[in-house]
């Protein structure tokens, strides 16, 4: 175990990792009432508890975005005060407007973040504009909602997790990784917490999506006049117009090394948070990486990293691995086709193992007996002591704004599972399994793989403004 130390995210909200009594929930439950009372009422005094829809108890929200995935925090952000809105796009904008005629417009957002009543922002801009707005955001004491990834470089989730650091008791922050509001999150977690595989050894993640892209598209034509090209490259060297980039999401654009990182940073996020969520881990100590021939200009379809992860406090050091297009871990019995489950979690036991995608499971013990007889000791959870629903992904990020300033996935949590998958890019560029220093964030026994821990943006844009 490195004796170094590690960053690591807030505990789990709701869970300890033991089961609960029922008395213990009780007063959980008041303490909690009465934090969410004496935070809104002392540490945010503009938002008072006159009932959920009093104005004093709305947000002022900025979207940062308001195109595709952004619509679809239009309908839980209507119940919140939305007092600008952000696009570099002209028809995104004004279809944003008709949804919300009051507020604010802005193509630019560095020039939206400058106002003033803004308490809290949504950002949905290009993966690699996610960690500029964001910073900027924090640093002008604004509540972040950040689409995934949060970021596009180490570099870039260390500055994030640093920022977040000084102001994680003034600010609430949430990266969208929404299916975690999925009730099967909880399960998982408490399966493993509760030993229901025995001591964890391994967990592997893996995602079937498959988007070949040959490079950068070349020049064709000028950009519309109602899209500010140069703000949709923001901090990306320069790269021609081409109105491919423009036929809908992410998936036209997100697979080249200046505007993402590919299937690690989508799919990669939602689904690595299945076992983040369970495991409780900080950065690894070491990261490997193979797949497709390197492209310089787009990062690869299939792709095996994997990590060595510390001991905590209820396991021992354990191995994650990330597998993607068409690479595939091990099935744990004959009769379990992993191709078969788009994006899904295996995670390996002493005593068994448990198969996960986001809404269901399956758990298998090695000895083949039923769960409760396996031997490992493990018993199911009664009702009264499983871990709570969620609810609305969204509308735990606005309570928390207005109350605790706790959510399930704060930029403690993710930045530590994104530096993570970001480094099996790191070390599936250098060619070789790397040694990494969570504490200085350095990769110690291969200096040349430092060079990919960061990008160079291009003159004018500034990470920590």
């Amino acid at each position: 175990m490195n004796s170094r130390k590690q960053y690591s995210a807030q505990p789990r909200l709701a869970d300890s990792g033991s089961k609960p009594s029922s008395s213990a929930i009780k007063r959980r439950h008041f303490l909690k009432s009465a934090a969410v009372i004496g935070a809104s009422g002392f540490l945010l005094p503009r938002f008072k508890l006159f009932g959920a829809e009093a104005p004093s108890n709305k947000l002022n929200v900025a979207l940062i975005a308001t195109g595709h995935r952004a619509q679809e925090h239009f309908e839980v952000m209507s119940h919140e005060n939305v007092v600008a809105i952000c696009d570099l796009n002209e028809q995104h904008l004004a279809s944003a407007a008709k949804k919300f005629p009051k507020a604010k417009q802005y193509a630019d957002w560095r020039l939206c973040l400058e106002q003033k009543d803004i308490d809290a922002i949504v950002c949905c801009t290009l993966d690699h504009t996610h960690a500029f707005v964001t910073n900027w955001a924090m640093n002008r004491g604004k509540h972040v909602y950040c689409e995934k990834p949060l970021v596009n470089t180490v570099e870039e989730a260390r500055l994030i997790r640093a920022t977040w650091l000084k102001n994680k008791d003034k600010l609430a922050t949430q990266v969208g990784t929404q299916r975690h509001q999925f009730e099967n999150f909880n399960r998982v977690r408490e399966l493993i917490r509760d030993g229901a595989i025995g001591e964890l050894q391994a967990v592997s993640a893996w995602g079937n999506r498959q988007v070949p892209r040959a490079g950068y598209l070349p020049a064709a034509g000028d950009p519309p006049k109602y899209i500010n090209y140069d703000l949709w490259l923001g901090p990306a060297p320069f790269h021609p117009y081409n109105p491919e980039y423009f036929l809908g999401g992410c998936l036209h654009w997100n697979m080249h090394w200046d505007f993402g990182s590919g299937q690690v940073g989508d799919m990669g996020s939602h689904t690595m948070d299945l076992a983040w969520n369970a495991i409780d881990a900080g950065l690894p100590t070491s990261a490997e990486g193979t797949g497709d021939p390197f492209n310089p200009e787009v990062t690869p379809v299939k792709l095996r990293t994997r990590f060595d992860i510390p001991a905590n406090d209820w396991r021992p050091p354990i191995q994650v691995s990330w597998h993607q297009g068409g690479a595939m871990p091990e099935s744990p019995h004959r009769g379990i086709d992993l191709d078969k489950i788009d994006h899904g979690v295996l995670f390996k036991g002493r005593k068994g193992s448990l198969v996960a995608d986001f809404n269901s499971r399956i758990l298998i013990p090695r000895s083949g007996d039923k769960v409760e007889d396996d031997g490992s000791g493990y018993k199911p959870r009664p009702k009264n002591e499983q871990i709570p629903a969620m609810g609305v992904f969204q509308k735990e990020w606005i309570n928390a704004c207005k109350g605790n300033l706790k959510t399930s996935c704060n930029f403690g949590y993710a930045c530590d599972m994104i530096e993570m998958m970001l480094l099996g890019l790191v070390a599936y560029r250098a060619g070789k399994k790397i040694k990494y220093d969570g504490a200085t964030g350095q990769c110690t026994d291969c200096p040349e793989a430092n060079q990919y821990l960061s990008h160079t943006y291009r003159k004018g844009w500034t990470l920590n403004g």
